[in-house]
């Protein structure tokens, strides 16, 4: 019995010409779990996440959630399923203020009260996405952005800008592309807090390289190779599973 916000791939297979970027795959994540994709590079991680989003139509293959069968997504379409993601980059508007990225995020929710908000005909929807965005601001502690630009934000401040913007549509399912990459020790330790703390209600899909991160965050691991599922399991499963040490855990023991 699937959970009614549980979301599921079946048998995912993307073809780019000649060329088979997924073969078969299928994952599952459920209300209350951090699931981890690893793989070398060219595994077919963002592949993967992009079929999900709606950027890449697969080959074949089939998308649920709790349990029922849908067609798959446009990206448009992802807030509607309570989907939200991040971008390997940040991806912020480098022109308008943190204040003003937010609004953005918040836009794909209920257009027609966010249009009458900005044009003044709708004060109290106004005041109550200005409040959200202040509120998730304050969550990822970096109030005092506010008002800056993005483009003048330091990277680390950025890249938990672009996660509160994908906070604002209220997500049940949040993906992370790799959302360590480019941070240092302390941010990499707020952001393993900060998952932990949304898995408490929410669930999270994420890709990622450091392997710090995703052992101590994931409740589960699926493990691609050449855009096939090689393994999947426990952290502690994957770290002693002699596939996934070949082809990738090994390597980046060595370097």
């Amino acid at each position: 019995m699937h959970d009614p916000a549980s979301l599921r791939l079946e048998s995912v297979t993307v073809d780019f010409g000649g060329l088979r970027a997924l073969s078969g795959v299928s994952i599952e994540v459920n209300p209350g779990e951090v699931v981890g994709i690893i793989g070398p590079n060219g595994a077919g991680k963002t592949t993967l996440f992009n079929v999900l989003s709606g950027l890449v139509h697969p080959t074949s293959g089939a998308f649920f959630m709790g349990g029922a069968k849908r067609e798959w997504p446009k990206p448009h379409q992802l807030t509607q399923l309570g989907i939200a993601r991040t971008l390997q980059g940040v991806g912020l508007f480098n022109d308008l203020t943190v204040n003003e990225n937010l609004l953005v995020g918040a836009s794909h929710v209920e257009k027609d009260n966010f249009l009458k908000s900005l044009l003044g005909l709708d004060r109290n929807r106004q005041l109550h996405l200005y409040e959200s965005a202040q509120n998730l601001l304050a969550e990822l502690n970096i109030s005092e952005y506010a008002r800056e630009l993005a483009s003048s934000l330091p990277y680390p401040i950025s890249k938990r800008v672009a996660l509160a913007r994908a906070l604002m549509c209220k997500p049940s399912t949040l993906l992370l592309d790799e959302p360590a990459g480019g941070l240092g020790v302390e941010d990499i330790a707020w952001l393993k807090e900060f998952v932990l703390r949304f898995r408490s209600k929410k669930s999270v899909l994420l890709v990622e390289h450091h392997m710090d991160v995703i052992m101590n965050v994931c409740d589960r691991i699926y493990v691609l190779n050449f855009g096939e599922l090689i393994a999947h399991g426990t952290p502690d499963e994957i770290k002693h599973n002699p596939l996934v040490i070949a082809a990738y855990l090994g390597s980046e023991e060595g370097e």
